[in-house]
């Protein structure tokens, strides 16, 4: 059964005065969208007005953002300080960003580079991956690790060199690597809490105030697969 995240079930994985960071589930979305559902940083909000019996309105800043059917770390900041300085940090590629993914079709070399050019479809949301440069298309790059085979599928650790839309999904794909219940991207059937086997597992940065080296690492989710990694 699917679970939603509510200000008394937030999975926080660091929390100080500037930042807190939250370990998202599938479904919960990081930025409002038709459905109308609410988003992961309104229920920060709430969490933080409860916790601090804040009155008035709390601010919360949306540093970066994941797919909703992903799970793992997100980052918001409590400050405005802080939220320059992370979106800093984010642009200019000052931060180490982790995957771990679940892919079918075991991808040919157990480590290898991918370099392809991305080129986004607004009216289905989905990106391209090209090997040979497009009008409208943006160089992506990452590496990929096999960490672990199971019988039918390929746990694949990620390091992403830029942060492209749908990056990770859509050069698997494109190696014949389709990310476990990513149907936009190529899988044959999708996951029974609508998610992908796709998790932010690792993020490290230099705190924005204290400057502090932090590393937060996300918990998979509980399921057969992720245990079984």
């Amino acid at each position: 059964m699917k679970i939603i995240s509510n200000k008394n079930n937030l999975q926080i994985l660091h929390e100080d005065n500037h930042l807190i960071v939250v370990n998202k589930r599938v479904g919960d979305l990081v930025q409002g969208d038709k459905t109308g559902d609410k988003p992961l940083p309104e229920v920060v909000k709430e969490y933080i007005k409860e916790k601090y019996n804040k009155p008035g309105a709390v601010f919360l800043g949306v540093v970066h953002r994941l797919d909703r059917p992903t799970t793992g770390i997100v980052v918001f900041a409590k400050t405005s300080k802080a939220l320059s300085r992370m979106n800093e940090l984010f642009s200019n590629r000052e931060t180490q960003k982790t995957y771990w993914c679940v892919v079918k079709n075991k991808p040919q070399k157990s480590h290898d580079k991918l370099v392809h050019y991305l080129k986004r479809t607004e009216k289905n949301n989905t990106s391209k991956a090209h090997l040979k440069e497009v009008p409208e298309s943006k160089l992506a790059s990452l590496d990929y690790t096999i960490i672990k085979e199971l019988n039918n599928y390929c746990a694949l650790e990620i390091n992403l060199h830029t942060g492209r839309h749908h990056q990770i999904r859509a050069q698997l794909s494109a190696i014949g690597s389709p990310i476990k219940g990513d149907l936009k991207y190529g899988f044959d059937r999708s996951n029974p809490d609508g998610g992908i086997h796709l998790h932010a597992r690792k993020l490290v940065f230099d705190h924005p105030v204290t400057k502090e080296k932090l590393e937060i690492i996300a918990p998979t989710p509980d399921d057969v697969i992720w245990n079984a990694i």
